[in-house]
């Protein structure tokens, strides 16, 4: 039991190291901390109790790194939602500038004659 407590405690420093790179690849750091996180599930899967007083103490430090985890991937995750959003506002002035009387469609003063 000991040893999964240490493998989960290794590959959350693991997981913690990546999340604190700046990375300009990150379509490959998401695919490496998605392994590391099912890893990590895995591994939590795998351990019941009752515990020892050593697993409680390792236990304990999986806590603190799991706080951190979470902020680095909830960090992660609003600077995507940011890319995100300016890549759609990039989008829709690309459109206006291409096309930029497509909004001003309006027809006042216009006369249509009916009679024949």
């Amino acid at each position: 039991m000991t040893e999964r407590m240490n493998q989960l405690y290794t590959v959350s420093n693991e997981l913690l190291d990546l999340l604190d790179k700046t990375v300009d690849e990150r379509e490959d750091v998401i695919d490496e901390i998605s392994v590391l996180l099912e890893n990590r599930d895995s591994l939590i899967e795998k351990i019941k109790p009752p515990y020892t007083t050593e697993e409680k103490e390792i236990g304990a430090k999986l806590i603190s790194l799991d706080k951190k985890i979470n902020q680095q991937l909830n960090g992660l995750f609003d600077d995507i939602k940011l890319d995100m959003r300016s890549l759609k506002k990039q989008k829709n002035s690309n459109k206006k500038y291409m096309n930029p009387y497509h909004s001003l469609t309006n027809y006042d003063g216009s006369f249509v004659d009916k009679r024949k």
